[in-house]
């Protein structure tokens, strides 16, 4: 193998272990953030979402915005005066992200596949056909109905609306 061809070869084992780790490095403080594809709430802003998402499906009179993804629906509402006063945060938190809702489709994910019933982070909400586990320090809450991932809902953490009381 001559030495540009032992050079291009390295450049793309390179590449690939740079993008492997990037991926790890991000889904990690993605999920302990309790953000979702770069919106994280709290932080996030109404023009963030668009640049990410592009023009919303549905705007609801609340602000919500609704945008068609892989899978499903995702709904992102935010931040008001309202819900300012009532937790007691910066004004400047007007306007940012509070909850982002995947709606599942399809989902073949279940409690099991994603070895919630173990996890000590999570805790576990039965009714009926329902289950829902919740992790406040992550932000992250799922609900399954009949067993299947139906939704999950980014929200701030506990620690997040603590730095961000006044």
């Amino acid at each position: 193998m001559n030495m540009s061809a032992r050079n291009a070869s390295r450049k793309a084992a390179a590449c690939k272990w740079a993008f492997v780790l990037f991926y790890l490095l991000s889904s990690t403080s993605m999920a302990r953030a309790g953000s979702w594809n770069g919106i994280e709430p709290l932080k996030s802003r109404r023009d963030d979402v668009l640049k990410i998402l592009g023009k919303p499906e549905h705007e609801g009179e609340s602000g919500t915005l609704r945008f068609a993804v892989a899978g499903g629906m995702v709904t992102i509402s935010f931040v008001d005066d309202k819900f300012v006063n009532t937790k007691k945060l910066r004004s400047d938190l007007a306007g940012t992200v509070l909850e982002i809702v995947l709606q599942h489709e399809r989902s073949s994910n279940t409690p099991e596949s994603m070895k919630l019933l173990n996890n000590k982070g999570f805790a576990r909400d039965e009714t009926g056909n329902a289950a829902i586990f919740r992790n406040p320090k992550e932000g992250i809450v799922y609900t399954f109905l009949d067993g299947k991932l139906k939704t999950t809902r980014y929200t701030f953490s506990d620690a997040q609306l603590g730095r961000a009381r006044r």
